[in-house]
């Protein structure tokens, strides 16, 4: 009798692959990946996923770009979810779809943001295509808002020097974004991010009765603060 092959005993075996690493992760936590530790798993030999992933690195980069791409995706509907000219809809569908996410995949959004993982080296360039997905939901409705006039902002401060090619980066990647929309949306960003980090982190009691009164009390008032009546 002929062996089946592996193909066809594990279709995709490197989408596979991945979701068993996430089950990890959720296990044992990112610094404990083992892609041996996976081949077991899966009753498989380690080559197989060699051929796929040649390291540990590899594997984490593939999962960090594929939360990225999905945290982005679910941040690109909430945007939609509102149409053109309605800003501050459009801003707060963006946060109810960050916050959402980070609590529907906690570990990916740990991976993105926790801890970094000893040993692993964050090719930056690599991840950044996948990352700036991620986080242009929110520069796009700040340029949105300051195009039709109706961003409030009474002074910001240009990027240090250090970070201008990074900054470069994002302005490649976006278009010619007005400074004024990068800082309003790090402000936003590291706010939304703050709030949701403490939640999962359990440093924060959550109000109401869904746990996520403070949550929207911080995005109405951004709401406020940024878009003018």
């Amino acid at each position: 009798m002929v062996r089946p092959t592996l193909k066809k005993q594990i279709p995709n075996l490197q989408e596979v692959i991945k979701e068993t690493a996430w089950k990890q992760i959720a296990q044992v936590g990112a610094p404990a990946l083992s892609l041996r530790a996976i081949a077991r798993e899966l009753k498989i030999t380690a080559p197989a996923i060699y051929n796929y992933f040649p390291d540990r690195d590899a594997l984490v980069t593939a999962l960090i770009m594929d939360a990225y791409r999905s945290f982005g995706d679910w941040q690109f509907e909430g945007r939609d979810s509102a149409p053109l000219g309605e800003h501050a809809k459009r801003l707060k569908g963006i946060g109810v779809a960050y916050r959402n996410w980070a609590h529907e995949y906690p570990q990916r959004y740990q991976l993105i943001f926790g801890t970094p993982i000893p040993g692993y080296v964050y090719p930056a360039e690599t991840v950044f295509p996948a990352s700036s997905h991620a986080i242009t939901p929110l520069f796009s409705v700040v340029e949105e808002i300051r195009l039709a006039e109706k961003l409030i902002i009474k002074s910001f401060k240009p990027v240090k020097k250090e970070y201008e090619p990074h900054f470069e980066m994002w302005r490649t990647s976006m278009g010619s974004l007005h400074p004024q929309t990068h800082f309003v949306a790090m402000l936003i960003w590291s706010r939304v991010h703050g709030i949701v980090s403490l939640e999962l982190q359990g440093n924060i009691p959550l109000f109401g009765e869904d746990g996520h009164a403070l949550f929207l009390a911080q995005v109405q008032s951004m709401i406020s603060e940024f878009i003018k009546e």
